[in-house]
């Protein structure tokens, strides 16, 4: 089987790291699906906005090696404990495709990307190759009351956020939310502890440089990106 994108994701966040590990954990994360050319044709989504929620399949396209190995080492479990990768949302799998469901905000049929969708929730990198869009059907998809594995037992410990002085001004009151929402899930490796380390997330056209000391992360510099 062939398969090719038929869109592409916007996104604020330009690299996987402080993209979030999993859709709908910072829900109010936008951003926008823009159709490949063959596919704007506002037919293809007749309908569509009738539904809340989105179901879309993509690319791992950032991936920068194939997935060797039968079991990986999920965060939520401090990386210290393998599970089978079949058990677990990784993004390093034999077939390097994701599964995300995201809110649909509004569709926007103007201008000569249009029709766009617009969409919040995502944890999609900027770029990333869209190959189907399904849409979200409650009897169907929700299953109340399922167990869910370690995820059942483990719970994401958010970090405590703050800006050094005049910084938080430099952003938009809701990038700030956002940011704060995102640094919160500690994007930094499993394995990395250093209090006086500096840590830089790419956000829109800023590079948000942070540390970390205990559970609190102090942001300590926004710098424009080249």
């Amino acid at each position: 089987m062939t398969i090719h994108p038929i869109a592409f994701f916007k996104s604020p966040l330009s690299s996987k790291f402080g993209m979030p590990r999993q859709s709908g954990i910072v829900s109010a994360l936008r951003g926008e699906i823009v159709f490949q050319p063959e596919y704007r044709d506002p037919s293809y989504i007749r309908g569509i906005e009738g539904f809340d929620y989105l179901w879309l399949l993509w690319q791992f396209s950032a991936n920068r090696h194939e997935a060797a190995r039968a079991t990986v080492r999920p965060p939520l479990l401090g990386g210290n404990r393998s599970q089978g990768v079949f058990a677990t949302r990784s993004p390093y799998r034999p077939n390097p495709i994701g599964l995300s469901s995201v809110r649909l905000e509004s569709v926007t049929f103007e201008g000569a990307e249009g029709p766009v969708l617009h969409v919040s929730g995502a944890d999609l990198i900027d770029g990333t190759p869209i190959f189907d869009i399904k849409p979200y059907v409650e009897y169907a998809d929700s299953h109340v009351g399922v167990r869910s594995g370690f995820v059942d037992v483990h719970e994401w410990e958010r970090l405590d956020v703050s800006f050094a002085e005049g910084l938080s001004g430099i952003l938009s009151p809701e990038d700030v939310a956002v940011v704060c929402d995102l640094l919160s899930l500690d994007p930094r490796p499993h394995y990395q502890d250093d209090p006086e380390r500096v840590y830089g997330m790419p956000f829109r056209q800023y590079d948000i440089r942070f540390r970390v000391s205990g559970r609190h992360l102090t942001v300590v510099e926004i710098i424009p990106l080249a």
